[in-house]
């Protein structure tokens, strides 16, 4: 029988997150035990203690792994092109990351009270959005827009594709994650492009005159 090769401790770090990233998406963060993550790796539970201190200790740990992914992603995306093309490429990135890592972006969106979980999305739309505004900004300077009001845009947008991908991951599945793209892309592109520059209705316009 061959003896089964034993892993370096790096190895042996990325395996339990491999596990623990299967586990906690198909059952959340509540059903999932210690135990349970290391009998699926063949190890003791002291082992998974001694790399990540706790059960939430792991669960952040695969958190801030896959928020990494996930930003380097969009932000390799909008490194070059037009702002159309590069804010396009960038829903495309996200959409393929809930493509190719559903067990990953179900860890994101999943409901969990870990402050790291609250942290997870919050802290992938804030990363995100802070990305993508700067393309945002010098559109709105190129347009005449006040540039400070980028971010509001920036993060309305990156929400928009992030609830979306929560929705395809869910039951959109008869669609292709390219076609959905496509269609956010436009929906949020057409929107910029229009965008009016003062975006008070008139008639609101009027009264504040008349109150103040």
């Amino acid at each position: 029988m061959k003896k089964r090769q034993r892993l370096t401790g790096a190895e042996r770090r990325v395996q339990l997150m491999e596990i623990g990233r299967a586990a906690f998406a198909s059952k959340g963060y509540e059903a999932t035990s210690i135990e349970e993550v290391a009998q699926q790796a063949g190890v003791s539970k002291p082992i998974v203690y001694e790399h990540f201190g706790a059960k939430e200790g792991l669960y952040a740990a695969i958190v801030d792994r896959e928020m990494d992914d996930l930003v380097a992603r969009v932000s390799a995306s909008i490194a070059q092109g037009t702002p159309r093309q590069r804010f396009e490429d960038a829903v495309l990135a996200f959409m393929a990351y809930v493509k190719d890592e559903p067990a990953g972006f179900a860890v994101l969106t999943r409901d969990s009270p870990t402050a790291a979980a609250r942290r997870g999305l919050t802290r992938v739309i804030d990363d995100l959005a802070q990305r993508v505004g700067d393309v945002f900004r010098s559109e709105f300077e190129r347009a005449g827009y006040p540039s400070k009001v980028a971010p509001i845009y920036a993060n309305a947008l990156v929400g928009m594709v992030t609830q979306v991908g929560h929705w395809w991951a869910a039951e959109g599945k008869a669609f292709s994650t390219e076609n959905v793209a496509r269609h956010v892309a436009a929906l949020g592109w057409m929107g910029l492009r229009h965008l009016p520059k003062d975006p008070v209705p008139p008639g609101a316009k009027r009264e504040a005159k008349r109150r103040g």
